[in-house]
């Protein structure tokens, strides 16, 4: 059985998330072939999809936004993503089940005894009026009924879990501080979420599979279990099986891949990209050795933004009083830094915030 080695791993994701070369594809159609983008930090995808897309412009993630194609919302791993309307609505029922158990998790104590039907059937008939509101709003709309819980865990309840959501714009639009303000997603997008299919295959899955496997593989069950939350879609993984070509890594692991999916040389040139924080690139596998080594593991997961030179996790940046801070990890070769300068020059010319110089601490 082939073996494929971290930069072997590498190159293949870097093609499938078009961080080898620039793709002219239009937003919404990059947004459903990544399986979606973290999005808890609103301004982020905006540096995720300049530094995939040839030509993008702030104003086309912001029309997808406003023209209903791509939305906010809990999803994976109950993290907020932006994900095209077909794709919430046709995932969204899969996830439900370890949406509650991750909420009701966190917030045992406070949410003890509660009849979660009940209350998420109270959640949707106050949403039904097509008002947005803001997660305490929600809460407070229910307190008559259930007084105990604190606002903050019942609204988070409703909107994380019992009730599929989007936060509306202007929320996520480019250079616009807003609070979040929740809507009904069938309301908003005026279609109800799919249900589940019967069958023991797990077709909603197998289709979660085959789209992980086009953006983020060659992948482990585990790989994907970590970047969805769900527990490993065995049965979906068993029906796709004959379907599949399998490696494995230098670890031993079975990696499953799509027979037809980019796969590179290991010596392909990997350009200079900039990730914003919490880039599904680094986040999207259980093993990150890929793109970034174990003892820098603890930026993936803190909100450091990245940048990749050939390929890995080789330093942080910041934007600060007028100063785009390169912190590399490791000494850059003049090569190296030269590239790193000249793309931060083009991300500063991008975020439009009066940058006016890049600047490399030493590295650490």
């Amino acid at each position: 059985m082939t073996i494929l080695d971290h930069r072997a791993l590498n190159r293949a994701t870097l093609a499938r998330q078009f961080l080898l070369a620039r793709a002219d594809t239009p937003t919404p159609e990059a947004v459903a072939h990544l399986c979606g983008m973290q999005a808890q930090e609103p301004q982020e995808p905006f540096i995720g999809l300049w530094s995939r897309l040839a030509g993008f412009a702030p104003g086309h993630l912001d029309d997808a936004l406003t023209g209903r194609a791509v939305v906010r919302t809990h999803l994976m791993r109950r993290t907020v993503h932006l994900m095209t309307a077909d794709d919430a609505l046709a995932w969204r029922a899969r996830h439900d089940a370890m949406l509650r158990q991750r909420v009701l998790g966190t917030y045992r104590s406070e949410l003890s005894g509660l009849d979660v039907e009940e209350v998420a059937a109270a959640g949707r008939a106050v949403m039904a009026d097509g008002q947005a509101r803001t997660l305490r709003e929600l809460a407070e709309a229910l307190t008559d009924r259930w007084p105990d819980p604190p606002l903050r865990v019942l609204g988070e309840l409703l909107v994380a879990a019992l009730v599929p959501t989007v936060q509306l714009p202007p929320r996520g639009l480019w250079q616009r501080k807003a609070g979040v303000r929740n809507l009904s997603m069938a309301v908003w997008l005026g279609r109800d979420v799919e249900p589940l299919p019967s069958g023991d295959d797990d077709p909603v899955g197998q289709r979660l599979l085959r789209r992980y496997l086009a953006a983020h593989g060659p992948a482990a069950s585990a790989d994907l279990r970590a970047w969805c939350g769900l527990a490993g879609l065995p049965a979906a993984v068993k029906a796709c099986r004959d379907e599949l070509v399998v490696f494995r890594d230098e670890r031993g692991r079975e990696l499953f891949d799509l027979p037809d999916a980019p796969r590179p040389d290991p010596d392909t040139p990997a350009p200079v990209r900039f990730l914003p924080a919490f880039d599904n690139v680094v986040l999207g596998h259980h093993d990150r050795s890929r793109i970034i080594d174990a003892p820098h593991l603890g930026l993936s997961v803190a909100g450091h933004r990245m940048v990749l030179v050939d390929g890995r996790v080789t330093a942080t940046w910041t934007v600060r009083d007028r100063l785009l801070r390169v912190s590399p990890l490791r000494p850059l070769t003049r090569a190296e830094r030269e590239a790193v300068r000249a793309e931060a020059q083009d991300l500063a010319v991008f975020l439009d915030e009066g940058i006016e110089d890049v600047r490399f601490d030493a590295a650490h």
